[in-house]
This record gives structure tokens, sequence and C-alpha cells, in this order.
């Protein structure tokens, strides 16, 4: 009875670090997280400062994960190269070494007061970033406060025999005990909350430093298996060359370190008597090593990663998104970073749907009517696909700017899928008709309908560079062109009514498609502008909720 109690005690301090850990992260995503995606991507110019941010970033977020994904998602897209994402890499190794060399220190002390003033600031709702910086406290106290119950409860078992013995056999193998921390490791999902609780078990010696150490290199081999296994679906190799990476460094660390593990550990333990201490600096040297030795390689070993997974199209399926990982959904903005990326896609194939029907309209080519048709069940698959990923991202793990984003993001898509099925079901029959019937716009005619089909991906352009940047001046160009594309619509109504008043019979054979045609274009570019200038302009305060209803058909 006594033992299973202890072992719901163990379990339960476990949890709360954990717990801690996670209150943490998503804390301070949630305050600084676009802020910190901003500061990663502008770092990504060269090797030093990608370094140098890897090491800032992961260790605000004291996830190098989050980091991973969040570089990853840079990398895949083609955003920058792989070289400097390599060197993110390796400082996020390092930054996420920071917080367990502060919680190394007996700082149990402070958990008090670090939950106080995080309840006092989390309850305060004038301010959102307050609000969010108390779960940062709360969660650091209650990570001091786990830690130390840790230390109480394996107290009394430091010289229990059946555990000895058992810790013992363990500790007689290196090997195992690398495996065994890499696996821990991958399940508890965070390298911090396990080299802590090695740190705890040292401290008390339950395990001797040799056997600590080697359970830390398998820690540090473990938080790099979650990306390749969690990370993307994409079947493309290029979009797995950093984790892969990562991991590939990782395993060579692991090796090297395994290798000199009995004379380091005699040198850690000379210079640092206490075992907590010792661990964490030897957590901190595993990370720094490596990060030297790969350093001044990383130009040719992004060559060989860049040969040995070369980057794949797989044009098979083109409505399966590539971009929404389930792993990233732990972290709000690297999820809603990837939902952005999968919704260009969605401009990628209007786009496409435009041109075909351009060109449909002015050839009229059967085949080519029914290759744009199907693009339209790629719009369709890919919109449910974000949709379900985007509502299927815990709400309160989103600050209100990502809840905004989110919402950004559903407006997009949703526009972007309506002016989709307009094409389906408007312009492409309408272009199918003329071909059946045998008839042809005349010469001035078919001008004016190729002109606002050029003019509508010009628009659809516009509207996704605006979808990314966000810019209120460009949003206010995207706003205008509605009017000025409306006044064109007119324009060319006009023209063709004056042709038929002039008696012109190539006019009038083909008058009421033409007039459609026009209609239909005008709804495309509503939905077009409604998709990402009304969002932004609404954020600005230039537009009111209820006219983006009112313009958005």
């Amino acid at each position: 009875m006594a033992i299973s109690v202890a072992l719901v005690n163990l379990a339960g301090s476990i949890a709360l670090l954990l717990w801690g850990t996670h209150m943490v992260q998503t804390g301070v995503q949630r305050a600084f997280g676009p802020r910190l995606r901003s500061i990663l991507g502008s770092a990504l110019r060269n090797r030093f400062t990608a370094f140098l941010a890897g090491v800032g970033v992961t260790a605000v977020l004291q996830s190098s994960t989050a980091t991973g994904l969040m570089v990853t998602g840079f990398a895949a897209g083609g955003l920058v190269a792989l070289m400097p994402a390599l060197a993110v890499m390796l400082g996020a190794n390092v930054g996420t070494t920071l917080i367990v060399q502060v919680l190394s220190f007996d700082v149990a002390a402070f958990s008090p007061m670090l939950i106080l003033c995080g309840v006092l600031m989390f309850r305060r709702e004038s301010s959102t970033q307050t609000h969010d910086l108390g779960r940062v406290f709360i969660g650091l106290g209650l990570m001091l406060m786990a830690l130390h119950q840790l230390l109480a409860l394996m107290a009394p078992y430091e010289n229990a025999p059946g555990l000895r013995v058992l810790l013992g056999a363990i500790s007689t193998v290196p090997l195992l005990d690398v495996l065994l921390g890499a696996v821990v490791t991958w399940a508890m999902h965070s390298s911090v909350a396990v080299v802590l609780l090695i740190m705890s078990l040292a401290a008390n010696g339950i395990i001797p430093p040799d056997a600590a150490f080697a359970f830390v290199i398998g820690a540090n081999l473990g938080t790099a298996i979650n990306p390749i296994i969690e990370g993307t679906t994409s079947k493309d190799l290029a979009a797995k060359r950093l984790p892969v990476g990562n991991l590939i460094n990782r395993g060579l660390g692991a090796l090297l370190a395994l290798a000199v593990l009995e004379p380091v550990s005699r040198l850690m333990m000379s210079f640092e008597p206490d075992p907590g201490r010792a661990i964490a600096d030897f957590h901190t040297l595993f990370n720094l090593v490596l990060a030297l030795l790969f350093f001044p390689l990383l130009g040719p070993y992004s060559r060989f990663l860049q040969k040995i997974m070369p980057a794949t199209v797989d044009p098979a399926d083109p409505s399966k998104p590539i971009y929404l990982d389930k792993a990233a959904k732990e972290t709000p903005i690297v999820a809603l970073g990837g939902a952005a990326r999968e919704s260009l896609r969605l401009a990628d194939v209007l786009e496409g749907m435009l041109r075909g029907a351009r060109e449909a309209l002015a050839k009229g080519d059967r085949k080519l009517i029914s290759e744009t048709k199907r693009l339209d069940d790629v719009l369709d698959n890919l919109n449910t696909a974000i949709k379900s990923y985007l509502t299927s991202i815990d709400p309160d793990e989103l600050g209100e700017a990502d809840h905004r984003r989110l919402n950004e993001i559903l407006v997009f898509t949703m526009n972007m899928e309506q002016a989709g099925d307009i094409v389906d079901r408007n312009l492409l029959p309408h272009a199918a008709k003329r071909l059946k019937l045998g008839l042809a716009f005349s010469k001035e005619g078919q001008a004016e309908l190729t002109a606002m089909m050029d003019r509508l991906i010009v628009n659809l352009r516009t509207a996704a560079s605006l979808f990314m940047t966000e810019d209120p001046r460009a949003a206010r160009l995207l706003a205008e062109e509605k009017v000025a594309f409306r006044e064109a619509e007119s324009a060319a109504t006009n023209a063709h009514f004056a042709r038929l008043r002039a008696g012109r019979l190539d006019t009038a054979e083909t008058s009421s498609l033409h007039l459609d045609l026009l209609r239909d274009m005008k709804l495309v570019n509503s939905h077009i502008v409604a998709a990402a200038a009304y969002p932004v302009l609404e954020r600005t305060g230039e537009l009111l909720p209820s006219r983006i209803a009112a313009n958005g058909g």
C-alpha cells in the first residue's frame, strides 16, 4: 500500500513538473509568439545571427521543439536556406539548457512568491500580455514546487536495496541508459523536464553520476526524435531535411559522448561535487561542444542533406495538405503559420482556375474546361482540411493575436473557395455552352473579357501577398480595386450595348453569355477583395464588421 501511494505521489510530482513546463511554454507563446517568430525569421540571414536567435528564442520559449517547428516551416517553404536553419537548431539545443542551469540551484524557496505573483497577474483582465506572463510565473512556480517534492519523495528510497539493485544493473550499461533516456524524453515531450528529473534522482544518490550523464545524453537524443515521428506528413523529402539533420548531429554527438563518458564523468565531478549541478553543466557542455564541432561544417553538411534528401513533388494528389502538421498544434504560432501557408495554395489553385477559364473562353478547349473544373475539387478538399485543422486547435492555447489570425485565415480560405465555386459553376459552364453552340464573341468583346480575367489574376496575386504582409496600404489599394473593377464591368457592359445598338450580329448572338460572364467576374473579384483586404481594414478601424458582410458578395 505504501509503495502504491509513493508511486502515485511520484507520478503526480512528475505530472506537475510537465504541466509547469507546459504553462511556461504556452504563456510565452501567447505573450510574445508572433514577435519571436518575426525575430527568428529576420535573423535567418547567416549562420551566426541564426545561432544566436536559436539560443535566445529557445531560452524564452523553453522548447527546442517549438523553435524547430518554426524554422522547419521557413526551410520547407523555401524561405530560408538549410544552412542557417541548421544553425538555429544548434542554438536552440544550447538555449534549452539555460533554464536547467537556473533550476539546478536551490531556488525552491521562490516557488510560493512566483505562484502568488503569477495568480495576481493572471487575474488582471485589463492586459492580455500581463495575463499571459502571469501564466509563465505560475508555471515556473509549479516547476520549482515539483522539483522540491521530487527531492523529498526520493530521499526515503535512497538506500532501498531493491531500487539499488535495479538501478545498479542499469547503470552498468551506459548504452541502455542512453536508449532509456531517449525513450522517456520522446514520451514526455520535454527534455527540460527529463533532465530536471535526472538531476533530482542524482542529487539523492539514487543513480550514480555516470548513469545520470548517460541519461542526459539520451534526453538530448530523444528530443530530436519527436519532430521526425510527429512532424510534417509531407512526402517531399526536402521538408524533412532539418529535423533529420538535427537528429543525425545529435546521434553523432551521443556516440562521441559515450566514447569519452568515463573520463568526462570523472572530470565533471572533480570540478563540481554537487551531482545536480554537475548534470546541468554536462547538459550545457554537451550542446556547446556539439555546436562548436558542427558549426564550421554546416556548409558541406547542408549540401550532404540536400543530396541525400532531394526535393520531390507528388503531382498525384494536389488536394492533399502539405503544411498542416499535427505536432505543430501544440505550438499555436507554428500551427497558424502552417495553415496560412496551406491557404496560399488555395490562391495558387484559384489562379490556375482563372487562367484555365480565360483560355477556355478564348480557345474553346473541351479538355481544358474539364481539367479546370477538377481544380475546384482541390479547392474544396484543401479548404475543408484547413478548417478542420484550425478548429481542432485548443482555443485556450490561443492569445488575442492568435484568435485574430485564425479568423483571418478562415475568412481567406472561405472566400477563395467561394470564388472557385463561381468559376466552376458559372464561368466554365458558360465557356462550355459557347463551345457547344458554336458561338464566337466579337473581337472587342473577347478583348474585354480577356482584360477582365487578367485583372482578376492580378488582384488575386495582390490578395495573396496582402494575406501574408497585412499591410494597411495594400489593403486600401485592393479595396479600392473593387470599385475600379465595378466601373470596368460597367464600361464593358455599356460598350456591349453600344455594339448591339449598332446592329452587330456577332455581338447579339453572344449577348447573354457576355453579360453573365461580366457579372460573374465581378462576383469573383468581390470575394478576392473580401478575402484579404477587409480583415486588415477592420483591424485598423477603417471598415466595420457589418460592412464586411455587406461587401463580401
